[in-house]
């Protein structure tokens, strides 16, 4: 070997002819792989409005699953013929939080008795849904549902469709972070600080830190 080619071969960092090891820098958020969940439970306003509560969500996106139509329209949605419905696409850092614990503020912040109904939200596209992206994900739900129906924790039985993800389609911009963006709307001061209160509440421990 050369001088140059030893000279090419050095570590980077030395001092007194010893290596320096750079510390390891801990991992963003970014560089960690997320994980998908994918919920139904009424109004995607509301949905949205309490994952983005939880420490460990990245993002909570509104938009459409389980129909027939392709790139369907609000409208569209709405009128109960495409078959879709209301959901919410949620990245979460499962470092962080949980599927299991997903579930459990899922079934804890809507009735998912109701057949393809929340409140005064009627029609198919209300349904309470888990789409599962990962026959885990299908596992703990099944497992999850059944436990519930059989803690008697409701009166009725838990009519929550549990299938497969299938394809997605974004909400229009305007229902992206609606609550967020719209705290006064009437509809969402009907419907949403209660959600709130009862998450704030049973999942105190699980909120993003406040600055």
């Amino acid at each position: 070997m050369s001088e140059d080619q030893s000279n090419e071969a050095a570590p980077d960092k030395v001092t007194s002819g010893e290596i320096v090891e750079e510390e390891p820098q801990p991992q963003s958020t970014s560089q960690r792989e997320l994980a998908t969940a994918t919920f139904g439970a009424g109004c995607f306003w509301c949905v949205e409005a309490v994952f983005l509560e939880l420490d460990g969500i990245e993002s909570v996106e509104s938009g459409y699953m389980g129909g027939e139509t392709e790139n369907p329209t609000y409208a569209q949605v709405c009128s109960g013929r495409t078959g879709h419905a209301e959901i919410c696409q949620i990245k979460y850092d499962p470092a962080k939080l949980t599927f299991d614990e997903l579930l459990a503020v899922f079934w804890q912040t809507h009735d998912p008795t109701t057949l393809n109904r929340q409140g005064n939200d009627t029609g198919t596209q209300y349904r309470s849904a888990v789409f599962y992206h990962t026959e885990k994900q299908r596992e703990l739900a099944d497992k999850y549902k059944q436990e519930l129906d059989a803690s008697g924790a409701w009166p009725n039985p838990i009519v929550t469709e549990v299938a497969a993800a299938s394809k997605y389609y974004k909400a229009e911009d305007y229902h992206q972070n609606y609550f967020g963006l719209n705290p006064n709307d009437p509809y969402c001061q009907i419907m949403i600080p209660a959600k709130l209160e009862k998450l704030r509440k049973v999942f105190k421990d699980k909120l993003k830190k406040k600055d």
